[in-house]
């Protein structure tokens, strides 16, 4: 009955409850979603490079060499030279050394001249290693691995050929028609920019800018190398000998190199955008808080304009805190139906939207949007409700009591 009655009297005034109604449902939808996406970028962040103890590059800033060695975003300074590079990989310290080219695209794909040592030790979240959704790794000069987004998008096959284009634009004046190379493998999906990245030998970069004089050469016979690399990832036999090692590079006599550890180095670049983050929160706060007040105005209004309902539930023996009772209730209807509408909503757009995000961001964004923190924002959303709504509630209350509000 008290239920019936509340749900009564909001569709009575249905014209402000649905206003309000989408109000409120709009600042939930804001206030989740910048908590999740700010969650899911965290953790893309976090998962991209695993396995990786220092990254070596020209002398930069260490986010520099971070955002373009492993989210490809922006460009390097300077290139390092192929002898740096062997005497870093010789050195008794290091396990692994997976050299890296960049500069060069597919259809705005970054690509990535390496080693198919790559494959065998790049690792992303928590130490989960590449593997493949079709073929293998590259074996000849001409050979190229995909990203499993740049498959998707492009709508590959394995044996189709492409061709790749140099500089990192969307369209480029200049392409290495004369090269194509052909598909011989697709990765498995990662969530990290491995996806949308297409992989090819040193040796295809060096032929591709030598004017295919080496055309179709099978890597285990090519003498061919670059002069230089943009970077390089190592791996090391101890993790002791980490800073040892990192020293040994950043004081390298030949030329000036930086090198980094890829945890810190996202630490620290997460803490650049917390500033961000405590922006967008601020914003959402107070949307929900604008929608709040809405809330408890279009209550308070209607208390005024419910004198004669008031007064029949007071005849029919309903008792002041009785009245208290549904306009709390009424207010925690419409907050429960804006978190149902707000939350739905932003799942289904999350849906519809998280190939587009991908695509253009690099970000893989799932639709369980209900974690603790998000769990916790609901309560405190209802709290709220619940205090926003006193005033109403006790201006109704009065009315019963005393005949006035």
């Amino acid at each position: 009955m008290f239920l019936k009655l509340a749900l009564k009297s909001l569709l009575s005034r249905k014209g402000s409850v649905l206003l309000t109604l989408l109000s409120m449902s709009i600042s939930v939808f804001v206030l989740l979603g910048v908590e999740h996406i700010r969650h899911q970028a965290k953790q893309s962040f976090a998962s991209t490079v695993s396995g990786v103890d220092l990254i070596v590059g020209a002398r930069t800033g260490g986010l520099n060499l971070l955002l373009y060695s492993v989210f490809h975003v922006g460009s390097p300074t300077n290139n390092i030279s192929w002898q740096t590079y062997r005497d870093v990989a010789d050195n008794p310290k290091v396990k692994w050394a997976v050299p890296m080219a960049l500069g060069d695209s597919h259809k705005g794909y970054r690509v990535v001249g390496t080693t198919p040592a790559f494959f065998e030790h790049f690792s992303y979240s928590n130490a989960k290693a590449l593997s493949f959704n079709q073929g293998q790794a590259f074996t000849r000069v001409f050979d190229v691995v995909l990203g499993a987004e740049v498959a998707k998008k492009l709508n590959y096959q394995l044996q189709d050929n492409i061709i790749i284009a140099h500089g990192l634009g969307d369209t480029s004046f200049k392409l290495h028609d004369e090269n194509p190379f052909t598909i011989v493998g697709v990765l498995d999906p990662t969530g990290t920019p491995i996806d949308q990245t297409v992989h090819v030998s040193l040796q295809g970069i060096e032929a591709i800018h030598t004017a295919g004089q080496h055309k179709n050469l099978e890597l285990s016979q090519s003498t061919m190398r670059p002069d230089d690399i943009t970077s390089m990832m190592l791996g090391l036999n101890s993790k002791m000998a980490t800073f040892r090692v990192q020293r040994f590079i950043n004081n390298y006599p030949q030329e000036p190199l930086t090198s980094i550890l890829p945890g810190v180095t996202l630490i620290e670049l997460w803490h650049m955008m917390g500033m961000l983050e405590n922006v967008l929160r601020l914003i959402s706060v107070c949307v929900l808080i604008a929608s709040l007040l809405g809330l408890s105005a279009m209550l308070l209004t209607s208390i005024r304009e419910r004198h004669s309902e008031i007064q029949l539930l007071r005849m029919i023996g309903a008792s002041p805190l009785y009245l208290f009772l549904l306009i709390e209730l009424e207010a925690m209807l419409v907050s429960v139906t804006s978190i149902i509408i707000g939350a739905g909503g932003l799942i289904v757009s999350i849906w519809l939207s998280r190939d587009m995000i991908a695509g253009y961001l690099g970000l893989y964004i799932n639709t369980s949007i209900f974690t603790s923190n998000s769990l916790l924002m609901l309560t405190t959303i209802l709290i709220l409700t619940a205090l926003a709504s006193m005033i109403p509630a006790m201006s109704g209350y009065r009315q019963a009591k005393f005949g006035y509000p």
